[in-house]
């Protein structure tokens, strides 16, 4: 259940990013080339939506056009958007999309200024954040430059997660946690107090917004295929620490794949490697 539960939210989520950029896109009435070709360029991008096909992506766009052109309340539509983006860090992704879309043509009208004030207003985005993702747009960055959080924190988050899954941290899950941030290269700049603090960190996380929101903030903070194939084969190396994954550890592990849209061939090998 929990592992189907993920997929469901996470299909929720892409569907209102796809609509806000559609909104952005349809703002002065009319859809450019340009526009589309942004939409796709960066949904392709987005780790959100790894794992698509071209003709779930297809049926995505076409039924979420079809929301909006059966919706007759803005407000109600952006109340809709703002809930199955529950976080921040989705909620700025959403309103970074459809800035994107708005500026494809190198200028937004005024009609879809209008409207990005209006996303932005009932997302919550401050003009310190629009600011940065305007900036970062306009230079042609990605927008994980305005989302992400310290990579080194997250790995550590994956693993903490792996070694609380069955509510308690074994010895041998503690010293692998310990042996993976001394060793792995990745941590290499990190210093033994951060990488507590980075520890510290994941628990209290945990413990005060739980799985389902943290797994939210790994699915947008690592954005790459690579990042998210580092952070599961450090996940099955804690996992596997004792000599084998725990039921409960097991379930963690399927729940980060469904939220990374990692292929089950690509986990069969990261885990045959740590001794699954």
């Amino acid at each position: 259940m929990p592992r189907e539960q993920a997929l469901t939210a996470r299909k929720q989520r892409n569907a209102a990013l796809i609509e806000t950029m559609l909104l952005a896109a349809i703002a002065d009435g009319s859809v450019s080339q340009r526009e589309m070709q942004t939409l796709l360029r960066r949904v392709i991008e987005r780790p959100e939506f790894e794992g698509t096909s071209a003709d779930e992506l297809n049926a995505l766009v076409e039924n979420s056009a079809l929301r909006l052109s059966e919706a007759t309340d803005l407000q109600a539509v952006l109340a809709s958007l703002r809930s199955r983006l529950p976080d921040h860090k989705n909620r700025m992704l959403a309103f970074g999309l459809a800035a994107a879309v708005a500026f494809a043509d190198q200028r937004a009208t005024k009609l879809e200024l209008g409207l990005l004030k209006t996303i932005q207003a009932a997302l919550g985005i401050s003009e310190d954040e629009v600011a940065q993702i305007i900036d970062i747009i306009e230079k042609g960055g990605s927008l994980s430059e305005a989302l992400g959080e310290p990579l080194e924190r997250l790995y550590a988050e994956v693993m903490v997660l792996v070694s609380a899954a069955d509510g308690k941290l074994r010895e041998a899950e503690a010293r692998a946690l310990v042996e993976s941030l001394a060793a792995d290269p990745i941590f290499q700049e990190v210093s033994p107090e951060r990488a507590q603090g980075f520890v510290g960190e994941a628990v209290s996380a945990l413990a005060t917004e739980g799985l389902p929101r943290r797994l939210q903030v790994l699915a947008h903070g690592l954005t790459t295929h690579s990042q998210r194939m580092k952070a599961y084969r450090l996940a099955t190396k804690i996992a596997h620490a004792s000599g084998q994954a725990s039921p409960a550890e097991q379930r963690l592990l399927e729940l980060l794949q469904a939220t990374f849209g990692l292929a089950d061939d690509e986990v069969a090998r990261l885990d045959k490697g740590s001794g699954a």
